[in-house]
């Protein structure tokens, strides 16, 4: 996997010796400190971020399987790497923006 943008590189967590998790469910303690959130896989922050706004708040199991199947979706309709097309998402997103908050 790759990220176009260097200046998000340090800010996307995909690297497969530290990031490599295959359930996004790995309890880190991840806002301990600053800047710590960065440790955290892409992944599991997507899925983390699907769980705001009350109604869906606490609902971990959910949001990994809502995850699990749009990435099954992902990859049936396009053959790439879901991951690689969720970073290539953060990417064009963040680079109008200009700006890394990632909720």
């Amino acid at each position: 996997m790759q990220v176009g943008d260097i200046s998000l590189v340090d800010y996307i967590g995909i690297s497969p010796n530290k990031h490599a998790t295959y359930v996004p469910h790995t309890a880190g303690r991840y806002s301990v400190k600053r800047f710590r959130k960065a440790q955290c896989p892409i992944v599991e922050r997507l899925t983390n971020s699907l769980m705001m706004h009350g109604r869906n708040n606490g609902k971990k199991l959910m949001a990994v399987r809502i995850v699990k199947h749009a990435m099954e979706i992902i990859h049936l309709l396009t053959d790439q790497n879901p991951i690689q097309v969720i970073v290539d998402a953060i990417i064009n997103r963040y680079t109008s923006k200009k700006s890394l908050c990632f909720y």
